[in-house]
C-alpha cells in the first residue's frame, strides 16, 4: 500500500522576509523524488508564518479586531503560501488546493501530492495537518519550521532552555499553553498536540533548512530533529 506522509510547512520557510525561492527549489526536488523513486505520496500543508502576523499586527493596531478576525487572516495566509505551493508544484499535485480536512478525501488516488492551507477559526494548520493525518491513516507528520530542535522553553528568552530530541505527548503538552490563539508561537499547537495523543500520531519537528534531515527522518535513519510520540 503507498505510503502517505503528511507534512506542515511552516510560512518561517516559505517566506521568512522575502520569498525563500532557494528553499522553495529544494523542496520541489525532495518532494518530486520521493514521488518518482520512492513510490511515497504527500500532502503538504502551508502554514502562514510572518506573512499572517504581519497582517493580522496591521489590523490589530488600526481596528482592535477580535480573536475570530485576527484568525481568518492568518488562515488567508496560508491559502496565500498554499497557492504558491501548488503553483510550483503544478506538474504534480492535485489541481485542488484543500482547506476543508473532509475534502482530502475527494483527491484522487493516483495525486500523488496534495496541497492543503488552514481552514477556519480555531485551530491552526498544525490542527489540520493532524486532522488530515487521520483522515488518510497516516500515522506520522513532519513538521518543517525554522528550528533545529523544540526546547523546554523560548532559548530567545530562556538560557536554561535546553534541546528534546524525544519526548511523549504528555510531557510536551506540559511545556506549551493550553488553548490556542491565533498567531501564537509555540512549536505545535496545544489543540493539535491533545489529536495527536489522542490518536497516536507522531510528529517529527524538523528545521526545512536541512532538507538532507528529512530525508534521513524519511528512509527510518537518526535525523537531527524533535520527535513527539506517546
Amino acid at each position: 500500500m503507498q505510503e502517505t506522509i503528511v507534512m506542515s510547512v511552516g510560512g518561517s520557510l516559505i517566506a521568512p522576509d522575502q520569498i525563500d525561492t532557494s528553499f522553495l527549489t529544494g523542496l520541489k526536488q525532495l518532494i518530486e523524488s520521493e514521488i518518482q523513486e520512492h513510490g511515497r505520496r504527500f500532502v503538504i500543508i502551508a502554514g502562514g508564518g510572518k506573512t499572517a502576523r504581519r497582517y493580522q499586527d496591521a489590523a490589530y493596531t488600526v481596528a482592535g479586531l477580535d480573536d475570530e478576525d485576527l484568525d481568518w487572516i492568518g488562515i488567508h495566509a496560508t491559502r496565500l503560501n498554499g497557492h504558491l505551493l501548488r503553483t510550483i508544484f503544478k506538474d504534480t499535485a492535485h489541481r485542488v488546493m484543500v482547506t476543508n480536512p473532509d475534502d482530502v478525501l475527494d483527491a484522487p488516488a493516483e495525486a500523488n501530492l496534495i496541497v492543503a492551507a488552514g481552514y477556519r477559526p480555531g485551530g491552526s494548520t498544525d490542527l489540520r495537518a493532524i486532522q488530515i493525518a487521520e483522515k488518510v491513516g497516516a500515522k506520522k507528520v513532519i513538521n518543517l519550521s525554522n528550528i533545529d530542535y523544540v526546547y523546554t522553553a523560548d532559548p530567545r528568552r530562556d538560557e536554561t532552555a535546553e534541546k528534546i530530541e524525544d519526548i511523549t505527548w504528555t510531557d510536551f503538552r506540559k511545556l506549551i499553553p493550553e488553548d490556542w490563539d491565533p498567531g501564537l508561537s509555540t512549536p505545535f499547537d496545544p489543540v493539535a498536540a491533545r489529536e495527536a495523543e489522542a490518536h497516536d500520531i507522531e510528529v517529527a519537528a524538523i528545521n526545512g533548512a536541512h532538507l538532507e534531515e528529512l530525508q534521513k527522518y524519511l528512509r527510518g535513519e537518526n535525523f537531527i530533529g524533535t520527535r513527539i510520540h506517546n
